[in-house]
C-alpha cells in the first residue's frame, strides 16, 4: 500500500491590502512593508490544526503571523485596521481600498480567531485525557503494593487548604494586574491609530493648501495678463485706432468672465483659509493624542514594574509552601514512627497481660 498523502496549508481567505509595521523603536510611526497592496491570505494547517496569516512581497514574507485567542483585530479607521502579533513583538496594519473589503477581513478575522480557540480547546481536554490516564494506572498499582495500612492524621488536610487557598489568592491577584496591563495596551494601541489618522489628515491638508497656493499665484499672473490686455485695448480705442462693436462685446464678456472667476477664486481662498484654521486645530489635537500617549506609556511601565512585584511575591510564596510541605512531610514521618512504636508496645502489652 501507498503511504497517504500528507494535507499542506490550504488558503481559506485572501483580500488586497498595504501592509504596514509599527515603527520598533519608537512605537508610534507606522513602515510601509510593501511599496503598494498585496495579497494577504488566511491559511489552514489540518496536520497542526493551526491557522496563519501570510502575506508576501516580491521573494520574501512581509507577514507570517499564527492566529492564536488572545489576538484582537482593531478597525481604527474607515479603512484601516492593526492587530499585535507578541511572537513577533511587532503590530501589523492593513490600508483596503474600501470599507467593505475592511468588514470582510474583520468578520474573518473574528471567525479565524474563534475556530483558533475551539482548536486549542479541545487540545487541551485530550492531553488532561491522556494526562489522567497515565498518572491512574500508577496510582492503581502502587495501592497494590502498598504496605499495611497506616493510621491518617490532620496534617495533610490543613497542608492541601493552605496551598489551595494561598495559590486562588496569588492566581487571582496576577490575572487582575494582567487585565490591567492589557487594557493599557489595548488603549496605547487605539492612541497610535488615532495619532496616525490625524498625520495622515495632517498631510493632506498640507498638500491641499500648497496646492491652492500655487494656483492663487497663477491666476493672479492671468489676471495680471489679462489687465494689460484689457489697457492695451483701450489706448487703441483712446488713439483713434477704436476697436468694431463685435470687439468690444468680446472684451466685456471677457470682464465678465474675468470677475466671475476671480469672485470664486476668492471664495475658494476664504474656504482654503477656514481650513487652514482647522489644521491648526488638529495640531492640537495630536499633540494632545501625544500627551495621552505617554500617560499611557507611564502608565504601561507603572504595571509591569507591579506585576514584576507580584511575581516575585509569587516565587516567594510558592517557596515558602514548598518548605512548609517539607517540614509537614517530616511532621508526618514521625508521626509515622510514633504510631508504629506505640502499635508494637500495645502489643507487646497484650502479650504480657495474656502470659
Amino acid at each position: 500500500m501507498f503511504p497517504h498523502h500528507r494535507e499542506r496549508e490550504q488558503p481559506i481567505f485572501s483580500a488586497r491590502a498595504h501592509v504596514f509595521q509599527i515603527d520598533p523603536t519608537t512605537k508610534r510611526n507606522w513602515i510601509p512593508a510593501s511599496k503598494h497592496a498585496v495579497t494577504v491570505s488566511f491559511f489552514y494547517d489540518a496536520n497542526r490544526n493551526v491557522y496563519r496569516i501570510i502575506s508576501v512581497g516580491g521573494t520574501k514574507a512581509i507577514i507570517n503571523c499564527t492566529v492564536t485567542p488572545s489576538m484582537t483585530f482593531t478597525k481604527t479607521s474607515q479603512k484601516f485596521g492593526q492587530w499585535a502579533d507578541s511572537r513577533a513583538n511587532t503590530v501589523y496594519g492593513l490600508g483596503f481600498a474600501t470599507e467593505q473589503q475592511l468588514h470582510q477581513f474583520s468578520d474573518k478575522f473574528k471567525e479565524v480567531k474563534d475556530a483558533a480557540r475551539l482548536a486549542r480547546e479541545k487540545s487541551q481536554d485530550k492531553e488532561l485525557a491522556n494526562t489522567a490516564l497515565t498518572i491512574a494506572a500508577p496510582q492503581d498499582l502502587s495501592d497494590e503494593l502498598q504496605s499495611p495500612p497506616v493510621m491518617c492524621v490532620n496534617g495533610p488536610e490543613d497542608k492541601l487548604f493552605r496551598s489551595q487557598s494561598a495559590d486562588i489568592t496569588l492566581s487571582s491577584e496576577k490575572e487582575r494586574i494582567k487585565k490591567m496591563l492589557s487594557e493599557g495596551s489595548i488603549c496605547e494601541m487605539n492612541l497610535e491609530a488615532e495619532l496616525f489618522t490625524l498625520q495622515d489628515s495632517n498631510s493632506k491638508l498640507v498638500a491641499a493648501l500648497h496646492e491652492a497656493n500655487a494656483n492663487v499665484e497663477q491666476w493672479k499672473k492671468q489676471l495680471a495678463a489679462y489687465q494689460e490686455e484689457t489697457d492695451r485695448l483701450r489706448d487703441q480705442a483712446h488713439g483713434g485706432q477704436g476697436p468694431s462693436d463685435l470687439l468690444k462685446d468680446e472684451l466685456t464678456q471677457s470682464l465678465e468672465e474675468l470677475e466671475a472667476l476671480l469672485k470664486a477664486k476668492d471664495e475658494e481662498i476664504h474656504i482654503l483659509q477656514s481650513k487652514k484654521a482647522e489644521y491648526h486645530e488638529m495640531e492640537h489635537e495630536r499633540d494632545q493624542a501625544i500627551h495621552r500617549l505617554r500617560e499611557t506609556e507611564m502608565r504601561n511601565s507603572d504595571l509591569e514594574r507591579r506585576i514584576q512585584n507580584s511575581e516575585q511575591n509569587l516565587n516567594n510564596s510558592l517557596e515558602e509552601r514548598d518548605r512548609m510541605d517539607s517540614e509537614i512531610q517530616r511532621a508526618i514521618e514521625i508521626l509515622d514512627i510514633k504510631i508504629f512504636d506505640l502499635n508494637d508496645l500495645r502489643q507487646s502489652l497484650v502479650k504480657l497481660i495474656d502470659k
